[in-house]
């Protein structure tokens, strides 16, 4: 039967190896998009290298210097003198006229001037922006020391910066000297002895080998990227993959697909602005730039399964100008009822090396001058609408509509079965069509039960939907609710966080569906460039492939079995009460984590991981926060014992509350433990030096993981407020996953705003020491 489909189908052939040759018109085309391409490219290369000078500077001062020599104004004598002085030595022929010897000292002077301006404007400003006093003061009670230095980054700083103008001008992330890691990690580690803490073992160098090992750039993402997740062996889903709802309990529509058009739409919209660039980075208190590296792989991106370990593979961003009529392709792969499509949601160029011409990025369709001629739009919520009804009809083998299911095995395994059945032919090109997609997109057929059902569904789905290793998957409910699934090595939540936040946001602030449900349809005068219709994508499956995704698909439906999640909207206060009672919000949930589950535990205090950002560095991620300190075992001992008063209790939560602050804030400065002792554990196994006190650390379970979810990321001044009655609903709603497997089998995510806070728990229903209600409780 597959071979029947396979022999009437349509040839997948790149128009090169067809036989044919390009006309000089498509050839004369093709030269003149990468001409653009490469252009656009280059001047945003250059405008990022030069920031935060600008070509303004250029001008205004090789004007000023072309002023000077021919007007000579006697009042700037001692300028023109000099000048002049230039302008004779210059090794130019004596009948070279006066114009001439004008405009090259004029040039030269203003390119030395405009090097030695931005050189200095950069080096000034990574000097001031790794001042880090501002942190530990209240945004209203800042000191004067604080005040001139934030009047100073704003006048070194540059006006308008693209996305990523200001990766040059972060500070890197400093080596913190070993003494300081090792009491850091006694005072929050205290069941350790002092010889385990702090003995590294003579012989070879000792402790002097591993900290000269550590290179500069240590804090790269490279290592942690490369040791933490892709060279990790167990399977994406659950473990490694995270999910995120939108509205918590209001949808704009009760329609699938007008859903997921809108949605569509907003993210290619948002991964325009990405690719030229146009997006603004984000600033704390609107002065201090943080690292926006991550946003570069948030599209297009898949995690590439290997036998050792993987890669990611990104598609060569192409960067294009607001006023180019050609744009970048951007495809995405549709899987509705566990059936994959390919389809365009954007138009189109032979300009994307994604797919390098139109004839492979619009599935085979030939380029015509008429094509090229019309103004080639992103394709519009309305026909992305008619496309996803499109995909509800039809019917195919379960084998084929769960080959996603792979993606949920271990890496090993996968790996094993990509070299057997994916290595070439129908079944590789397919693979290309999904690796090169912009996201996925998955047409639920099956509405949530409950808000906890959904944070499940987006977690693992029925085990065959999900193509774990894509960056992105997007999921739409039959009654219009939707999320994503996202792969966690390319970047972390809070990027893809900001994406969502926009798709989420603009259905708020925009009028775009009609009062039956549908997408609203442009204006009369709107012009839609011509789109292709979504296509099968047809695999060659045999018997033992089709054998190994039925138990794929077992093994994963086993694997979500296992894991209970709960979420649970606490709406009695909210962060806006704790900070009116001094005490950190963040710090405050940590805390009641700690004494629910001491409580539910029978008295056990647990090694407890919570995220931190470090994008105040260049290529920041995440460090560690061991939110179980000796502070806060205090208080939760206390709060177990009758003869402690309540103003003793108090000043206990007080005191807990700000060292789990300090640590936060330690871990964003740079000075957390973790990532240092990790990047001494990778070095030291490159070396093959062995060392106990790291083998400790490092293969120590994580009982407890925390995290949170920054709130309104999306800079737009008529951003509604979520804490207004109107807009709590709303309010979209992030989680996280497990971080690891068997070892750590509950993850606790918390989202606040003024009125409310947001719970998810999720762990194994075998561990014999959580439950949510009690968690919660």
């Amino acid at each position: 039967m597959t071979d029947a489909r396979i022999a009437v189908a349509r040839p997948r052939v790149p128009k090169e190896d067809d036989g044919s040759t390009l006309s000089w018109e498509e050839l004369l085309s093709s030269y003149r998009v990468a001409f653009i391409r490469g252009y656009f490219r280059f001047r945003n290369s250059v405008r990022n290298r030069v920031w935060p000078t600008t070509t303004n500077n250029l001008v205004v001062v090789c004007g000023l210097s072309q002023y000077l020599l021919h007007y000579q104004p006697p009042s700037l004598h001692y300028l023109t003198r000099h000048l002049n002085t230039m302008a004779t030595a210059l090794p130019l022929p004596a009948s070279s006229p006066t114009w001439v010897r004008n405009a090259v000292v004029s040039c030269g002077i203003s390119v030395g001037f405009f090097v030695v301006l931005m050189r200095v404007r950069q080096y000034l400003l990574r000097i001031l922006l790794a001042y880090r006093g501002w942190m530990y003061e209240k945004p209203r009670e800042m000191s004067l020391k604080t005040r001139v230095w934030g009047v100073c980054v704003k006048l070194v700083s540059g006006y308008q910066p693209s996305l990523y103008s200001c990766q040059r001008s972060l500070p890197r992330m400093p080596v913190p000297p070993l003494h300081a890691t090792m009491g850091c990690h006694g005072r929050v580690m205290p069941s350790l002895q002092a010889a385990q803490r702090l003995h590294f073992k003579p012989g070879r160098g000792g402790h002097e080998r591993l900290i000269y090992a550590l290179p500069e750039s240590w804090a790269a993402p490279d290592a942690e990227e490369k040791y933490a997740y892709l060279m990790n062996r167990t399977p994406l889903a659950i473990n490694s993959n995270y999910y995120c709802l939108d509205h918590y309990s209001w949808a704009p529509t009760t329609k699938q697909v007008s859903r997921a058009a809108n949605v569509i739409y907003s993210l290619c919209v948002m991964r325009r602005l990405i690719d030229r660039e146009q997006l603004q980075p984000l600033c704390l208190r609107g002065t201090i730039p943080i690292c926006m590296a991550q946003y570069e792989r948030l599209f297009s991106t898949v995690r590439c399964v290997m036998a050792q370990y993987e890669r990611l593979f990104s598609t060569v961003r192409c960067v294009m100008t607001q006023y180019e009529r050609l744009f970048s392709s951007v495809r995405c792969v549709m899987a509705q009822y566990e059936r994959l499509f390919s389809t365009v949601s954007s138009q189109a160029s032979v300009t994307d090396n994604s797919a390098v011409l139109a004839g492979q990025v619009l599935e085979h369709r030939e380029v015509t001058n008429e094509d090229l001629l019309l103004r080639q739009r992103l394709v519009q919520r309305l026909p992305l609408q008619e496309l996803c009804y499109r995909l509800v009809a039809g019917s195919v083998s379960d084998s084929e509509r769960s080959v996603p299911a792979l993606t949920g095995l271990p890496r090993t395994q996968w790996a094993t079965l990509m070299e057997q059945h994916f290595a070439k032919g129908i079944n590789r090109d397919n693979l290309d069509i999904i690796h090169r997609a912009a996201f996925m997109v998955v047409l639920l057929d099956a509405p949530p039960k409950d808000i906890h059902d959904k944070g499940k569904t987006l977690l693992h789905a029925d085990g065959r939907t999900l193509w774990f290793d894509k960056s992105l998957n997007v999921c739409f409910f039959p009654d219009g609710q939707c999320g994503f699934n996202a792969e966690h090595s390319m970047a972390d939540a809070p990027a893809l966080g900001h994406v969502w936040e926009y798709a989420m946001t603009n259905e708020v602030l925009e009028k775009r569906y009609l009062d039956n449900g549908e997408v609203m349809p442009p204006p009369r005068e709107f012009r839609q460039g011509p789109h292709s219709p979504p296509r099968r994508i047809i695999w060659d499956m045999t018997d033992a492939l089709a054998h190994s995704i039925t138990q794929a698909a077992h093994a994963n439906l086993q694997q979500a079995d296992d894991l209970d999640l709960f979420i649970e909207h606490h709406s009695a206060f909210g962060k806006g009460v704790l900070k009116k009672a001094l005490i950190s919000p963040d710090a405050f949930v940590q805390i009641a984590l700690q004494l629910a589950y001491f409580r539910d535990s029978g008295g056990r205090f647990v090694q407890t991981y919570e995220a931190s950002a470090t994008r105040l560095y260049q290529h920041g991620r995440t460090e560690t926060v061991r939110s179980c300190t000796r502070e806060s075992s205090a208080f939760v001992r206390a709060m177990s014992e009758d003869t402690v008063s309540r103003t003793q209790k108090l000043a206990l939560l007080r005191e807990a509350g700000e060292r789990h602050q300090s640590l936060y804030k330690a871990a964003m400065n740079g000075e957390g433990i973790d990532r240092h002792l990790f990047a001494l554990y990778v070095v030291s196994r490159g070396l093959g030096y062995d060392c106990e006190l790291l083998e400790n650390v490092i293969k120590r379970p994580w009982t407890l993981s925390t995290s949170q979810q920054p709130q309104q990321q999306v800079t737009n001044s008529n951003l509604p407020d979520i804490n207004f009655e109107p807009f709590r609903k709303m309010a979209p709603q992030f989680t996280l996953k497990p971080l690891v497997g068997i070892v750590a089998p509950d993850v606790e995510k918390c989202t606040s705003c003024a009125e409310a806070l947001v719970f998810c728990t999720a762990y194994q229903a075998a561990c014999i020491y959580l439950h949510a209600v009690l968690v919660l409780g």
